[in-house]
């Protein structure tokens, strides 16, 4: 009771002196830096349907702003739009526009320096800069936000949602597209990434970097000059996302590099130049995974140890798994494989040999990627037939001892993980 007492005591006069400030071209306060100049902490501003253009507005205490009728704060190509250095901030339902593009600064829509608990949420951001970036924060939320970018090249678009130095931090529901990495993480620890729609940008669906202990789950990460890059970092959990049609000479699904301690589960990788490449990845798993009509399922490289590949389906892939060394200490058990021609006699569902993914032909694209020509050609068919009678080439070790003859049916699951992504589809931009 005590307890309950303080709090009491110490809110109650917050909430009974909180104000709401409407900003209106027709009313008393026509611009937003007047409101937040009569604004006391805790206050809203509401603001109203209109045009406006403020240059860069510095918010320095506790508010929250609300738009009524999608405002529009327009940047001018000029200014970083909103600049919020408090805690305890809201920006909500507002159309931001026209930020300054710069090669020294990261000019943003939304910038958050050194603060916690501020939620930049259902707003619009057309030809941005940088649409949302926070630096050293914590416990904030990114949700339900849309973000387009219109430059053409790298050094004319920042990141949609840019991360650095943060904390328990969650990027939810949000649609990007356009920019130079969709969402880009540094040095975040202990946050979340859930059902957002990536697509269509220029570098990286998702850029993760040396941050620990974090979730991404229920994504899309679509046509981007990559798909999702995760690197230098442990403990991450990447679970039930869609990586597809990332296409190109030197993009791929998922790189991992320099990870360890992580899950992949339960995500779909279609139609992928690479679905996963691996480089310097330990003691992470592999599990109910979907690799489809890729030309690489898996790049595994020789740096690789201690990894776990189990109940994953295999099918359509040029190349299913490749490997550029010939001791590979990883463990692949009951995945299903399309080209796996064994048999059952015990009828368990298990074959009764082993199944060998990496043909010789992978291990000669390897070394000599021209070679790719040779697909499907009489020369490649015969190598291949010879190494599985006699293996030479092929790492001895790297083998599926309990292949099943039936890919697994995770249909129910994948349409759950749609429909928990279906507010972040595809939506229409107007000026």
């Amino acid at each position: 009771m005590k307890g309950l007492t303080l709090i009491i005591t110490v809110c109650l006069p917050l909430l009974l002196t909180a104000n709401t400030i409407t900003v209106d071209p027709a009313g008393d306060v026509t611009a937003l830096r007047q409101a937040l100049g009569l604004a006391s902490p805790g206050d809203t501003i509401v603001i109203k349907t209109g045009t406006y253009r403020e240059g860069n507005i510095v918010i320095d205490r506790p508010v929250t702003l609300i738009g009524e009728g999608l405002p529009v704060l327009d940047g001018e190509g000029k200014y970083e739009i909103l600049t919020i250095n408090s805690h305890d901030v809201t920006v909500r339902g507002i159309r931001f526009i026209r930020t300054g593009i710069s090669s020294i600064h990261d000019l943003a829509a939304v910038s958050v320096n050194d603060s916690r608990n501020v939620t930049v949420a259902d707003n619009q951001f057309y030809d941005t800069f940088f649409a949302i970036r926070f630096s050293n924060a914590s416990d904030g939320r990114v949700e339900n936000n849309e973000m387009q970018a219109l430059g053409s090249a790298e050094y004319e678009i920042g990141n949609g949602v840019h991360m650095w130095k943060c904390t328990r931090m969650q990027v939810k529901n949000n649609d990007i597209r356009g920019h130079r990495d969709g969402i880009y993480f540094e040095f975040v620890t202990e946050s979340h990434i859930t059902g957002n729609t990536s697509e269509d940008n220029i570098r990286y669906g998702l850029h993760f970097m040396f941050s620990h202990n974090d979730e991404y789950r229920n994504n899309r990460f679509i046509n981007n000059g990559a798909g999702v890059a995760v690197m230098y970092t442990h403990g991450v959990r990447m679970l039930d996302n869609i990586f597809e049609r990332n296409w190109g000479g030197a993009s791929y699904g998922l790189l991992l590099k320099d990870i360890r301690d992580s899950q992949v589960t339960g995500n779909q990788f279609i139609k992928n130049t690479i679905g996963i490449h691996m480089e310097g990845v330990s003691r992470t798993t592999f599990h109910e995974n979907d690799f489809n009509a890729n030309g690489y399922a898996i790049r595994l490289q020789a740096s690789c140890d201690d990894n776990t590949f189990f109940r994953n389906n295999f099918s359509g892939n040029t190349f299913d798994l490749t490997t550029n060394g010939m001791m590979v200490l990883n463990t692949l058990q009951e995945n299903y494989w399309d080209r796996y021609q064994g048999y059952d006699l015990d009828r368990d569902g298990i074959g009764d040999v082993p199944y060998r993914p990496v043909s010789i032909y992978a291990m000669i694209v390897e070394r000599i990627p021209a070679a790719v020509l040779l697909w499907r050609s009489f020369l490649i068919m015969l190598l291949d037939r010879a190494e599985k009678v006699v293996p030479a080439v092929t790492p001895e070790n790297l083998k599926d001892d309990s292949p099943v003859m039936k890919p697994y049916d995770r249909t129910r699951k994948h349409q759950q993980a749609l429909r928990e992504t279906a507010g972040a589809c595809r939506r229409e931009y107007t000026i």
